[in-house]
């Protein structure tokens, strides 16, 4: 789905739009500026075309490598628009001109307001899977599901009682066994004494 609306959005941008020149659509919040970008997303290291492509298709070879290990929806999202933005631009590089893996990418969101680059619809994707991408990681969601248990949480587990009462500490253990070991040596005297007696 995110490829599909990506190529589609570039093709009609393609085919309706002038190059390089500005179209208001929301005022100077949003415009349209159809642009070719032949580095990274926003317009980044513009020189190095066949690197991106090569990462960008290690990147796309990773995620559907890791996707048979998905349990969770959660992630399972992430990994599909990440997946979706590297395709979307890996295809511009690979099939649009100047040629194969050297194609520049077509770029025509432009919000002066967020930031100077302009972008993408497969840019966008891929920024949003990362915000998300993170936030799965500080909540401690895994692959398939499951949450992570953090150490203080786990520390808190073990100590708490399961019959409700107190926590039995190692101080008490202690006590207890120095009680237990007094008493033990006060009945060995009184049972030396009465065989003596005896």
């Amino acid at each position: 789905m995110v490829v599909a609306f990506d190529q589609v959005a570039k093709a009609l941008v393609v085919a309706n739009l002038p190059y390089g020149t500005p179209v208001a659509v929301l005022g100077g919040a949003l415009q349209f500026l159809y642009v070719r970008n032949p580095g990274a997303a926003f317009s980044f290291a513009v020189n190095m075309t066949w690197v991106f492509s090569i990462v960008s298709a290690a990147v796309v070879v990773a995620i559907i490598v890791y996707a048979r290990r998905i349990r969770s929806m959660w992630w399972a999202i992430v990994l599909g628009m990440l997946l979706g933005g590297a395709l979307g631009n890996l295809v511009d590089r690979l099939f649009r001109e100047p040629g194969f893996g050297r194609g520049h990418v077509v770029d025509f969101i432009s919000t002066p307001w967020m930031m100077p680059a302009i972008y993408n619809i497969a840019d966008s994707f891929i920024c949003i899977s990362m915000v998300i991408f993170v936030l799965l990681v500080i909540l401690g969601v895994n692959l398939d599901g499951s949450r992570t248990v953090s150490a203080k949480r786990a520390e808190a587990d073990t100590t708490e009682p399961l019959d409700g009462g107190a926590a039995f500490s190692s101080a008490d253990a202690d006590v207890d066994e120095s009680t237990r070991a007094s008493g033990q040596d006060h009945r060995d005297r009184r049972d030396t004494l009465g065989h003596d007696a005896t």
